[in-house]
């Protein structure tokens, strides 16, 4: 069984360079095309889904629809994206001095009053993935880019917290392999970069 977990598409605050977290913002074309074309890369590989998850927002469930052809998908609170508080909306291109101080060093500076707890991130990022334990089948999840960073970060303990600052593109794509004796082999498999190695 393997787990594939994905960043939505662009939306037009994506695109303005502006702090999204939980606005509910649609995907725009370009989001719906890297979308549908990460979609023909699944089919490419001959990888279909048994069960299919998303973000309760409507960028990350547009994402899952598009990319899956229309299949059913269940959306679940806990693969919303970090709460950004007061923060919401910023323009990252300006962005506040303790965002600065926060961004330039994840680990070791905590998040802004008002902010959710990095740890938060992974603590519900990790409940949502061993839930699925006792499912079957290949298995699609949609969220967004810091939650999909504390899935990566449960998934990987040993990271020391180096997925926080890694660049995920959206609908980029991340694989775990969910066997008898957990979760394994956790690799990035496919960005709007170009196709990793490794499915």
């Amino acid at each position: 069984m393997t787990i594939y977990i994905m960043r939505h598409g662009q939306t037009d605050k994506n695109q303005a360079k502006l702090l999204q977290g939980r606005s509910n913002i649609a995907l725009n074309e370009t989001g719906i095309n890297e979308a549908k074309t990460a979609g023909e890369w699944f089919r490419k590989q001959g990888i279909t889904f048994d069960r299919v998850y998303a973000s309760p927002m409507i960028r990350a469930m547009q994402t899952a629809e598009l990319v899956t052809g229309g299949q059913e998908v269940t959306t679940d609170e806990r693969l919303l994206e970090m709460d950004y508080g007061p923060y919401e909306g910023m323009d990252l291109t300006n962005p506040a001095p303790e965002i600065i101080t926060f961004f330039s060093d994840f680990v070791n500076n905590p998040a802004p009053d008002g902010m959710e707890p990095l740890s938060s991130v992974v603590d519900r990022l990790g409940k949502f993935l061993e839930s699925l334990k006792t499912s079957e089948g290949n298995i699609l999840i949609a969220t967004h880019a810091v939650a999909m960073k504390g899935a990566l970060e449960y998934l990987s303990p040993a990271s020391n917290g180096s997925y926080w600052a890694k660049y995920i593109s959206t609908c980029g794509v991340y694989a775990v392999d969910l066997t008898e004796n957990g979760f394994e082999n956790v690799r990035e498999v496919y960005s709007q970069g170009g196709v990793k190695e490794g499915v």
